[in-house]
């Protein structure tokens, strides 16, 4: 049986083909999820996503599951703790950015009711679907994605410049940038 047609993006390795194929622009309205898929890609940042993929497995455990409750009480001790550990990346502004915005992400729950319905809000619940041809046409960044960032540097999140937001957009189903060639694209 012949492979299906991917986004070149994901090229041959399982794991980032998995992603490709079951996360990457299906819509996530799980809180949890979501801030995930924020942390990761604030991670991410200047790194391929292969590499975060690699390390989800340990984020998930060293980050309580992602619960952004109990990571919005990580002290200095557990942020210390963090940055030693080899199975994420060790970088002392990502670390405490993911820290300060799961505190912040807690406000935007308690002011929208769920993180989903403040995303929801940008997009009027629905998934822009671009249909791009080919990888150029796939922006970084989209007016969009800066007036989300804007408003969550506003709110007091970190390492969430417009890149990152489309990213995380694509990550979690509010764009859907498949390629028309790729079998999730049609």
């Amino acid at each position: 049986m012949a492979e299906p047609r991917r986004c070149g993006w994901c090229g041959d390795d399982a794991l980032y083909q998995r992603y490709h194929d079951e996360e990457w622009g299906v819509p996530q309205h799980d809180d949890v999820r979501l801030f995930e898929m924020l942390v990761l890609e604030g991670a991410q940042a200047g790194l391929s996503w292969l590499t975060i993929l690699r390390k989800r497995a340990q984020y998930r455990q060293v980050y309580a599951g992602f619960d952004p409750r109990k990571v919005a009480r990580f002290d200095r001790r557990k942020l210390e703790r963090l940055l030693t550990n080899p199975g994420i990346v060790r970088n002392r502004l990502k670390v405490e950015a993911s820290i300060q915005n799961a505190r912040k992400y807690l406000d935007v729950q308690e002011e929208f009711g769920t993180f989903d319905r403040y995303l929801s809000n940008f997009v009027d619940g629905r998934v822009i679907r671009n249909r791009p041809k080919t990888a150029d046409d796939v922006p970084a960044n989209t007016p969009l994605s800066d007036e989300i960032s804007k408003d969550l540097k506003r709110r007091g999140f970190k390492f969430v410049g417009s890149t990152i937001i489309y990213a995380f957009m694509q990550s979690v189903g509010v764009v859907d940038d498949h390629l028309r060639s790729c079998f999730k694209g049609k």
